[in-house]
């Protein structure tokens, strides 16, 4: 799917975050990736094969 040289991390490697925004929509709260993963505002994601990775939001600390 990617047309970059040196190619873009596949969607199923570890990094796969560090491909390049094709399209972005803050104001819908997502940005597709070369590599065809939807990456969304909360840090959830959408793999291309409909895997679905859950929000990797930080923990608030009680004070």
């Amino acid at each position: 799917m990617c047309q970059h040289r040196p190619e873009c991390p596949s969607a199923e490697s570890t990094d796969h975050e560090a491909a390049i925004t094709v399209a972005c929509h803050p104001d819908q709260g997502w940005s597709l990736l070369c590599n065809g993963v939807l990456l969304f505002d909360d840090t959830g994601e959408l793999l291309p094969d409909g895997r679905v990775v859950a929000p990797r939001r930080p923990l608030a600390i009680a004070s």
